[in-house]
């Protein structure tokens, strides 16, 4: 990935029982190619990851639900993880802040569990959309169109199955990221 994100704000959504490596490897890989990335959370301080279920790393909070604003970022990523989703889906501003950064049009992708928040937004009618395969039958309910590929892109959507599909998704979002005209 090129060092071509300069200037381009990527929100991070998640809070405790994230899966660290659909929050840490897609961070790195944008931050590398220069993009700044924001970690926001229901809570400030940090959040607890988790390696498939085993507590992992910390990571600092950047900003809380209610400080941040949806259209600041030039892309929104949701982590996956079981828990982490689970409790932003119950969660009204989380649901909300999806909502309105869903309205924006700008490119919004989320990793194994994290289409539950896509879900919960209202989001997924009519989209293909991939996830962690336990959620198929959820986004088939919500009116998805379930596919079984490591990256599904339906722009604005960018989905992923699971903590194998991170490079693949990375370099998406990336490259959804530059073909997008930067937040002023």
């Amino acid at each position: 990935m090129s060092a071509s994100l300069k200037h381009r704000r990527v929100a991070f959504l998640a809070t405790d029982g994230v899966e660290q490596v659909e929050l840490q490897g897609p961070w790195e890989a944008l931050e590398a190619a220069g993009a700044e990335c924001t970690l926001i959370a229901p809570h400030a301080g940090a959040v607890q990851a988790v390696h498939h279920g085993e507590k992992g790393a910390h990571f600092a909070v950047d900003l809380t639900l209610q400080e941040a604003d949806a259209e600041a970022y030039d892309a929104l990523i949701l982590p996956g993880g079981l828990a982490s989703p689970d409790a932003l889906r119950a969660n009204r501003r989380a649901v909300a802040f999806v909502r309105a950064f869903g309205d924006t049009g700008r490119p919004l992708a989320a990793i194994c569990h994290g289409p539950w928040l896509l879900i919960e937004a209202g989001l997924t009618q009519g989209r293909r959309l991939t996830s962690w395969p336990a959620i198929r039958s959820d986004l088939l309910n919500a009116g998805a169109t379930w596919e079984d590929e490591p990256v599904v892109v339906d722009t604005p959507l960018i989905t992923s199955r699971k903590p194998a599909d991170v490079p693949a998704f990375a370099a998406r979002v990336a490259q959804a990221i530059r073909e997008e005209p930067a937040v002023a």
